[in-house]
């Protein structure tokens, strides 16, 4: 992806580095696959796995604060292009349909993290906190989906991750995110995961339609960068998920969506470029 030289946001903080305290949830082992697996990608469902695992919370020590490697400087310095890529799109489509657009923010963390949504670790995967309007990732998650979940690594599977909690953002803004809660509360819970997973798909979309905007504004992509997307788009689809770690598929359990659902929805938005195309709710039903 070409990134370098273009407009960096100010809406990121990094926090790697930094000493931490307090309470989280444990991540790691069990608990941590548990998360993983509810969380892939974050969404909604974020604050909702954090009081499941709340009697897990253990203490955390002080550490001393370090200096960034070169490594994560450079990340910071993609992240935060990206960002600005995913606020100058979103501002652009949200003005071409007279809407007021609010940008989100971004912490980059290492370990774990408290949020408004409760604490996490990295073991929950990047994801967006409602509560604090904040998307929160920690980078080692894209090593993980890469040796354990097997993505193809590259700058563009971070690219496409990130615009998918962006999605999320853009969903909260529109209300749809607060309406699918509200469905939710008269369903059963295999009703309620079909709308959580219309959700994700609708974040999956909404990541291909930034993808195709900011293509006609930057030409940023290079060869192979929609195959990276689409390779961490099927990484993290509920069946591939569920086979890999448990050897089994359980359709009425998915809340994000196979990976085909997951790939098709993201080349809808990169193919037509048309946010009204996105409604993956009544296409679900």
């Amino acid at each position: 992806m070409k990134w370098i030289g273009r407009r960096q946001s100010d809406n990121v903080e990094d926090r790697r580095g930094m000493s931490t305290g307090g309470k989280t949830v444990v991540g790691g082992g069990v608990i941590g696959l548990i998360i993983l697996l509810v969380n892939a990608f974050g969404g909604e469902n974020a604050q909702i796995i954090t009081p499941v695992l709340e009697q897990f919370n253990q203490p955390t020590t002080q550490g001393e604060s370090r200096p960034l490697t070169e490594k994560e400087k450079t990340e910071g310095e993609f992240v935060k292009t990206l960002m600005a890529d995913n606020e100058d799109v979103w501002s652009k489509i949200f003005k071409e349909n007279g809407l007021t657009f609010e940008a989100p923010k971004l912490i980059l963390f290492s370990g774990q993290v408290e949020t408004a949504c409760g604490g996490a670790s990295s073991a929950s995967g990047p994801f967006y906190c409602p509560g604090d309007k904040t998307i929160y990732m920690d980078m080692t998650f894209f090593d993980e989906l890469r040796t354990k979940f097997g993505a193809e690594g590259g700058d563009f599977a971070v690219a496409y991750v990130m615009a998918h909690e962006f999605g999320h953002h853009i969903q909260t803004l529109l209300g749809t995110s607060k309406k699918v809660r509200q469905l939710q509360e008269n369903k059963s819970e295999t009703e309620g995961n079909k709308l959580s997973v219309a959700l994700e798909l609708q974040a999956d979309f909404y990541a291909g339609l930034w993808t195709h905007y900011n293509e006609a504004q930057n030409k940023m992509l290079e060869p192979g960068d929609i195959e990276e997307a689409l390779s961490a788009a099927n990484a993290v689809g509920d069946d591939a998920i569920q086979k890999k770690m448990q050897g089994q598929v359980v359709p009425d359990s998915f809340t994000h969506g196979t990976s085909e659902q997951r790939m098709d929805w993201f080349n809808r938005g990169f193919k037509t470029g048309d946010i009204k195309r996105g409604n993956t709710f009544d296409e679900l039903n």
